[in-house]
């Protein structure tokens, strides 16, 4: 689960870094990476897909992080203690 949510953020950051690159130059550096033939193309459908899946899977994890109350460390507030 750990590994999977790595590869999420790294995909969610590549994401970013493109759509800022997008916004701010009109760059996309997906595409010129791969270039515009049917085979660039399809991969980078294939990895514009994955990044997508990395976002909701990125919104599921933002979900289970808000929901572990004990896991936020915020400073001046004790950790609840837990009686199992």
């Amino acid at each position: 689960m750990r590994a999977l949510s790595i590869i999420s953020l790294i995909l969610m950051a590549i994401g970013a870094i493109n759509w800022g690159l997008i916004g701010i130059f009109g760059f996309n550096i997906i595409t010129a990476i791969f270039g515009y033939g049917t085979a660039g193309i399809v991969v980078t459908r294939i990895i514009y897909i994955l990044v997508g899946l990395a976002g909701v899977y990125g919104i599921s994890m933002f979900v289970r992080l808000s929901e572990a109350q004990d896991d936020i460390c915020v400073p001046g507030r004790e950790r609840p203690v837990i009686v199992r």
